[in-house]
């Protein structure tokens, strides 16, 4: 999917202090011995690319400090993340890094194959571990709750909104719709000033409308297919299934508020957004770093409001992983990686005063702190946030106040495969004004079953 959360890296480190030295003779992933030093060599991924300067110095920084605590692993990083195409023969050649970077959506698929290690003993024990959000845990667990990999980032939608636009129609910017019928009504004020001012606008083309369609849902509170028996099925065509594709034929056909360029995707939109030309739509947070970016928008200009409804939102993220074949001394040590780079919550401060001090964006609900924290440590990492912001943080505080009562749903299983297929619905619906609605939910329907029974 070519989208920003795709490439969105998770910078939040944490304390050297909290660290004990791991003290083992270890082996590399394929059995042989680690270096002639008895270190545990450990290859890791995730090293950001020459090109993005700040963060990669970042990155080198941190591994250097970790081998000074822990004189007894030696981190070799490698440029990249998971590439699916290539993942299997890596692991099958030896040459899978020994900590590697994962999507949500992969998690399933590895674990069921066996394609990661156990973790389970490793992380009992593993400073903050009840402090993370058990729902992103069990991401990473298989059916018996067998750790598998730990969670480091996390996103989730909501809804973004133009507060210029939105006091030039006569809205309240501080008021962000709070259901569907509200996002209707303001779309209609919104595009209701003319000069090609589109009032909502929704992705349709190349895999990203079928991602949209399955938010919208969640938002709802419908869902994209259920389990029973170990096995998947459709679970969309119903009513919050129809009403979704129904408001957006509303808007589009009835209101006129969307606008008459369709078959748009993610760079569309956020060109649309920072033009000046369009009111709302569904998106995560790092949205607005790329729209005032690349897209010359003005920070202040832009709000994040909870999903509309706010019944579910789809959320997404990454972790890591540790290979297969990896031994009990490079398991310890992967998970001791991890645990320092990713989820210490103590020097997170140390990190946003780097990121505030090179004028990067500070308060953007968004990684470099992940949101995968609860309780106490969520609540002294967001006040961090809010003391070093550079950004209008009450722009975001009705979607941060939220968040925590929203209810998250990752995406579907075969997601992609999903989403290609729903992407066909939402285009019929955003270009055929005699489109049937009924009628594409029940192809819908058995095409994705299709999917799931391997036909």
């Amino acid at each position: 999917m070519s989208f920003t959360r795709r490439r969105t890296l998770a910078l939040a480190t944490a304390t050297v202090l909290s660290l004990v030295s791991l003290s083992a003779c270890g082996t590399s992933s394929d059995g042989s011995e680690s270096d002639s030093g008895g270190k545990v060599k450990l290859d890791v991924n995730g090293q950001p690319p020459k090109t993005q300067a700040f963060e990669r110095t970042l990155f080198d920084k941190h591994v250097k400090q970790f081998e000074k605590a822990n004189p007894d692993i030696d981190i070799v990083p490698h440029e990249g993340f998971m590439d699916p195409k290539t993942f299997n023969a890596k692991l099958a050649g030896g040459k899978l890094e020994d900590v590697f970077y994962v999507y949500f959506t992969d998690t399933r698929s590895l674990i069921e194959k066996k394609q990661a290690a156990d973790i389970t003993d490793a992380v009992k024990d593993m400073p903050h571990r009840d402090d993370i959000q058990d729902p992103l845990m069990k991401i990473f667990q298989d059916d018996e709750g067998r750790q598998y990999g730990l969670p480091t980032s996390n996103y989730s939608m909501g809804l973004v909104y133009n507060r210029a636009l939105f006091e030039k129609a006569g809205l309240d910017p501080d008021k962000a719709p709070k259901t569907w019928a509200d996002v209707r009504k303001a779309a209609k004020k919104i595009a209701a000033l003319g000069d090609n001012t589109v009032g909502y606008a929704d992705f349709s083309k190349n895999n990203q409308g079928g991602w949209h369609y399955t938010a919208e849902l969640y938002s709802r509170g419908g869902k994209i297919a259920t389990q029973s028996g170990g096995k998947w099925k459709a679970a969309f065509n119903t009513p919050e299934g129809k009403a979704t594709f129904q408001d957006l034929y509303d808007m589009r056909w009835k209101d006129n508020s969307m606008g008459s360029k369709q078959l748009l995707q993610v760079e569309d939109v956020q060109r649309m957004m920072g033009s000046g030309k369009l009111g709302m739509y569904v998106s995560a947070a790092d949205n607005i770093t790329v729209i005032a970016k690349q897209f010359g928008g003005k920070y202040e200009d832009y709000a994040l409001a909870p999903v509309p409804d706010a019944k579910g939102t789809l959320l997404g993220g990454e972790g890591y992983m540790i290979n297969p074949k990896a031994s009990p001394e490079k398991i310890k040590a992967g998970v001791k990686w991890i645990q320092w780079r990713y989820l210490n919550p103590e020097l997170i401060e140390k990190n946003v005063a780097d990121y505030a001090k090179a004028k990067l964006p500070v308060g953007i609900p968004m990684p470099m702190v992940p949101d995968v924290f609860e309780g106490s440590v969520r609540e002294q990492v967001e006040q961090v946030k809010k003391e070093n912001a550079n950004m209008p943080t009450g722009n975001y505080q009705a979607f941060m106040d939220s968040a925590p009562e929203v209810p998250g749903v990752i995406e579907p299983p075969r997601a992609q495969e999903v989403y290609a297929i729903l992407d066909s619905a939402m285009q019929s619906v955003l270009t055929k004004k005699d489109t049937d609605i009924d009628a594409l939910l029940d192809d819908a329907e058995k095409k994705v079953n299709a999917i799931y029974s391997g036909s």
